[in-house]
């Protein structure tokens, strides 16, 4: 929202035809990236929601915008060397435009800070991850001579409350994050200490904020936090995440509820009979197992065995038939064996996940595993990965082929950035950006609309399909072919 302008100072003697006029300044100006996960894209919609309640307008051109912000991720090497390039791409526009600001915001500024700070003179000011939401205000003040402030010292924020969010995800789409931090002691990862403790947030504040959302006419609400089945564990007698998932599957407006960012230990009796009762909350489970070998498990900090594993899948279909499952695997953790990761590869196999990432280890300066050996040399590593790829290609493959002439709901998304004939959407068992899609080759695509789609050709990892139409004859049950 623009913030109210003062009129001009106007002398009247000099007026003889025309009438009193007043000019209104022209709103400043805010282009944005937010790198990483969806978990930073909220920490992006609340310093843009900050910027427009104070008077700031957003722009989707870099080159004509007063203020450059940049939201970084820090996790792991590449997605740091990703965070300094899109830094330096933003800088070049201020070698002719020197009064434009930049910002960088986010993991990257918490973990490299004062040396970003020192090798990045191009930048105007760098935010840590709790003193995010003061963005506006610090912009405000008066700019200091030398080097770029560095502010990072804040307590951990909690969003305790409901903040200001500008929505940078389409009209249909929202993310609710439902904490912050992280209470694990994962030997690989860097996320506490960046980050910090789990700090869960009261249940009454998400059940307005999605109601707020909701209202907005977002249909499908993805909860999201660094681990969302840890949700209310950091405080005794605080909700879990079951009673959070009944409040807000009560609020008129959402078609899908979806879960992204559990812990395979934490897949509760009570998690997945709510899931089943409420036919909003999709049957699909993010569940990172990093490992398919107990001592890789282990020594990574896990907390449960390939055994549990497999038991946590086994209640999760029994419960759930049919349910959407997706993981994360690493290749190249240290000390990984050939016989570790044939292991790994025999789960891939057995359990057969719907969707499946696959990571190279990366050693991250302050982790345990860092320091650990013996290291698995890159080029074997990637080797590994090609395999765990090559394996899951194959039972994505005979999954989408057997879909093919099925009638499914889609949501329904725009324009493919591939082809302006074609409209892209996901089904249920896709979640954005991290999925596969559906592309819309014929019918009358409604934006933002559930529509029921003809599956018609898979290809590797997407699916075909067009639109039946209100009078279309024929079968129109889910999941029946013709």
């Amino acid at each position: 929202m623009v913030g109210r302008a003062h009129p001009t100072p106007v002398d009247i003697k000099t007026l003889k035809t025309s009438k009193p006029r007043t000019r209104h300044p022209a709103p400043k100006t805010v282009f944005s990236i937010s790198l990483g996960c969806p978990k930073n894209l909220v920490d992006t919609e609340i310093m843009l929601g900050g910027l427009t309640n104070a008077g700031w307008e957003v722009t989707g051109e870099a080159a004509a915008a007063d203020l450059l912000l940049v939201n970084t991720c820090g996790f792991i090497e590449p997605a740091c060397k990703e965070a300094v390039d899109t830094i330096l791409d933003l800088a070049r526009l201020k070698q002719d435009r020197p009064e434009v600001r930049l910002v960088v915001a986010g993991c990257l500024v918490q973990r490299y800070g004062a040396e970003l700070a020192k090798d990045l003179p191009e930048v105007d000011l760098f935010i840590g991850v709790n003193d995010f939401p003061a963005l506006a205000e610090l912009l405000a003040r008066p700019v200091a001579d030398g080097a770029a402030p560095l502010v990072h010292q804040a307590p951990p924020y909690a969003y305790a409350g409901v903040e200001p969010r500008y929505p940078a995800t389409p009209h249909h789409l929202a993310y609710l994050k439902i904490a912050e931090g992280c209470g694990h002691g994962c030997t690989f990862c860097l996320i506490p200490q960046i980050r910090g403790k789990l700090r869960s947030r009261p249940l009454k504040t998400l059940v307005q904020e999605a109601e707020n959302l909701a209202a907005a006419g977002v249909k499908e609400l993805i909860l999201v936090a660094q681990d969302t089945t840890a949700y209310g564990r950091d405080k005794p007698g605080h909700p879990g995440l079951a009673a959070l998932l009944r409040e807000v599957a009560a609020i008129d407006g959402f078609r899908w509820i979806r879960l992204l960012y559990g812990h395979p230990a934490r897949i509760t009796p009570e998690l997945l009979a709510v899931m089943a009762t409420n036919p909003r909350i999709l049957p699909y489970l993010d569940i990172p197992i990093q490992h398919g070998h107990d001592e890789v498990l282990r020594r990574m900090g896990r907390g449960y065995t390939r055994r549990d594993i497999l038991d946590t899948v086994g209640r999760i279909r029994k419960t759930l038939p049919g349910a959407t499952l997706r993981t994360t695997v690493m290749a190249g953790f240290p000390g990984e064996t050939e016989v570790h990761f044939q292991a790994l590869a025999d789960l891939i196999t057995e359990v057969g996940f719907d969707h499946l990432g696959v990571f190279l280890y990366s050693p991250e300066a302050g982790t345990k595993a860092a320091a650990w050996g013996p290291k698995v040399p890159r080029r074997e590593a990637r080797g590994r990965a090609r395999s765990l790829k090559a394996i899951q290609a194959k039972i994505v493959k005979a999954r989408l082929k057997a879909l093919v002439g099925t009638l499914q709901e889609v949501l329904v998304e725009g324009v493919s950035p591939e082809s302006d004939y074609l409209l892209t959407g996901r089904m249920a068992s896709q979640a954005p950006d991290i999925d596969g899609q559906v592309y819309i080759t014929a019918g009358t695509g409604l934006v933002g609309e559930i529509q029921p789609v003809r599956l018609t050709r898979a290809l590797p990892y997407d699916l075909l399909g067009e639109i039946v139409e209100a009078g279309e004859k024929g079968k129109r049950r889910k999941g029946e072919k013709d």
